[in-house]
């Protein structure tokens, strides 16, 4: 039985500018795919204005923003590139804005917006010339998958933290938390509930796992839910609210070649993995319009810190509606669209405690943490750095240190070990730049 086509001058105007048909795909299947995707990614409305929330931001303006820049960088990406792929404010830039750079490096929020605004504008700059895959290559394979683990990692021991099962203690820094109480059981069972729900391949899974546990805590008195839909909230707190009071340190061009960094390795992969499950790439494997694909999300990031988020990037739940059967931007175009009407459901968003996302962030965690099992782990100097690198993260609570130790012991290994040649400027460079920090910085 064949799909019945889409009729019509509307339809066929929607199937030239988008190519559907050269793309083997239909309206019905696009929209379809836009709104597994946006399903499967839903999450971050509730997710990231509790951890950005933490930065001592307002989480109605935050959940704004979020939508804003995810409707922003998803758009360019259906009408520009006309790619199936979506974008949002990134998990683990989040946490490195909250927990690293506001709360470790002692930047005011408003700081922290501008750091991500420069990134981005640099983002723009490099996609533009052409450098951005050229700084990509340039970047040792094991580190960028240690980069990956590392930040989920880190992603894990905030969700311990936040829901309550490890707590700090003076005699061994972290300890187990109360197991018995109620915001430790339900996040745990949030965590299953999502990793379940997933792994059954259950549309919305995490989302719904989220909302399940959420409803759990009202009658126990854990949730304050004063109803479901609403105007958005105000967005002025955080609009265009970025400080440059910091621009001439060291520290902040850190803060700001450390958000570039690690938004570099992820919009990356997930263009590529992602393209590559949807069958974009051309013969050499390469990506066609990866310039416009690149300039979405870098412009999304520039976007989003006027608003006021952290950096937005390529979703990797993509592959979700790619999976679906969506092909080209009218997927995305779809999910912008549902994003924009997520904006009148702040009330919900408001309503969902922490020991909630909890379970969201561990199941996040346990998703990037497959990058380790792509390490070589027959060569020592490559393992090591990798290591140091993944570890250093949680331990640090920073990703900006956990990258520094990796590149620092990356260069020195290889020093040591006689393998000068497998050094490069940029690998020297950015060690030096690192040591330079821990030191004086």
């Amino acid at each position: 039985m064949t799909e019945p086509k889409t009729s019509g001058p509307a339809a066929g105007s929607i199937d030239r500018f988008f190519n559907l048909t050269a793309n083997g795909t239909s309206v019905r299947k696009e929209l379809v795919a836009g709104l597994t995707t946006f399903l499967t990614m839903a999450y971050i409305l509730f997710v990231n204005p509790s951890i950005l929330g933490a930065a001592g931001m307002p989480e109605g303006s935050v959940f704004v923003a979020t939508a804003v820049a995810a409707i922003a960088g998803t758009l360019i990406m259906a009408l520009v590139a006309n790619y199936p792929i979506a974008l949002a404010p990134g998990m683990g830039l989040n946490a490195f804005f909250a927990f690293t750079v506001v709360l470790a490096y002692n930047f005011t929020w408003q700081e922290a917006l501008a750091a991500v605004f420069c990134s981005g504008v640099i983002f723009v700059g490099i996609s533009v010339i052409g450098l951005r895959r050229a700084i990509i290559d340039a970047i040792p394979e094991n580190l960028k998958r240690a980069i990956s683990a590392g930040i989920g990692l880190f992603l894990g021991i905030i969700a311990f933290e936040n829901a309550g099962i490890v707590v700090d203690s003076p005699a061994t820094l972290v300890t187990a938390g109360d197991f018995a109480s109620a915001p430790v059981l339900l996040a745990i069972l949030g965590f299953v509930l999502i990793a379940a729900l997933n792994s059954l391949g259950i549309l919305g899974g995490t989302i719904i796992g989220i909302l399940i546990v959420t409803v759990l805590g009202i009658p126990l008195g854990l949730v304050e839910l004063n109803g479901l839909v609403s105007l958005p909230p105000d967005p002025t707190p955080t609009l265009f609210a970025l400080d440059f009071a910091k621009v001439a340190t060291g520290t902040f061009w850190i803060v700001v070649f450390s958000l570039l960094l690690v938004d570099l390795f992820d919009t990356a992969g997930t263009l590529i993995g992602v393209s590559a499950r949807a069958g974009l790439l051309d013969k050499e494997g390469r990506l066609p319009r990866m310039k416009q694909a690149l300039l979405a999300d870098s412009s999304a990031t520039v976007i989003g810190s006027l608003v006021g988020t952290s950096n937005t990037t390529s979703y990797v739940e993509s592959a979700t509606g790619v999976a679906a059967g969506g092909r080209t931007g009218l997927t995305s175009l779809t999910v912008a669209v549902l994003f924009a009407l997520g904006l009148f459901f702040a009330p919900l968003a408001g309503a969902i405690p922490a020991y909630a996302t909890a379970g969201a962030l561990l199941f996040v965690a346990t998703l990037m943490l497959r990058g380790l099992a792509e390490i070589d782990w027959s060569d020592p100097t490559e393992v090591t750095p990798a290591v140091v690198c993944a570890i250093g993260m949680p331990f640090t609570y920073s990703i900006s240190d956990g990258i520094g130790l990796g590149f620092i012991t990356y260069v020195l290994v290889k020093l040591f070990s006689g393998r000068i040649r497998d050094l490069t400027p940029f690998n020297v460079a950015i060690a030096v730049v690192f040591g330079l920090f821990f030191i004086w910085g």
